[in-house]
C-alpha cells in the first residue's frame, strides 16, 4: 500500500495483495520508520457511509464502508473517493507504471492504457 498526501488531500494505493488482506481481514497497515518515531497509515472495514479518515497516535486510518471493499473486489472498479469534507480522500488499484521505474510492480493491477 502507498501513501500520497498533498495538502489536504490523502490518497492510499492497494496492489493486488493488499486489497485481497483488506477483503480478508478487513484491515491492512504499512508503517514508515523515521529514527525513533514511527507513522502508520492503514486501511480499516468500518461502520460508515463513506470514505472517512482518523488521525490518532502517529497513525493515519481511512474507513471504508464494508460494500466498497466488495465492490472492489468483485469488480474492475478503480476505487472511491470522498470529497464531502475538507480532507479529500481516495483509495485506488495501483497500476503497473507506464515508465520505466525501479520499483517491484509485479503485484500491481494491469495498467488499462498498455491494453
Amino acid at each position: 500500500m502507498k501513501i500520497r498526501i498533498k495538502g489536504n488531500s490523502l490518497r492510499y494505493r492497494l496492489t493486488k495483495s493488499d486489497v485481497a488482506t483488506l477483503a480478508t481481514n478487513g484491515f491492512i497497515e504499512e508503517t514508515t520508520h523515521f529514527g525513533t518515531q514511527v507513522l502508520r497509515y492503514a486501511l480499516r472495514r468500518g461502520m460508515v457511509s463513506s470514505l472517512s479518515a482518523t488521525f490518532e497516535d502517529n497513525t493515519i486510518t481511512i474507513h471504508m464502508p464494508d460494500q466498497m471493499i466488495e465492490e472492489w473486489v468483485h469488480t474492475d472498479r478503480i476505487g472511491f473517493e470522498n470529497s464531502n469534507s475538507a480532507m479529500y480522500l481516495l483509495v485506488e488499484k495501483d497500476f503497473v507504471c507506464l515508465d520505466n521505474v525501479a520499483e517491484d510492480q509485479s503485484d500491481n493491477y494491469p495498467n488499462p492504457l498498455l491494453c
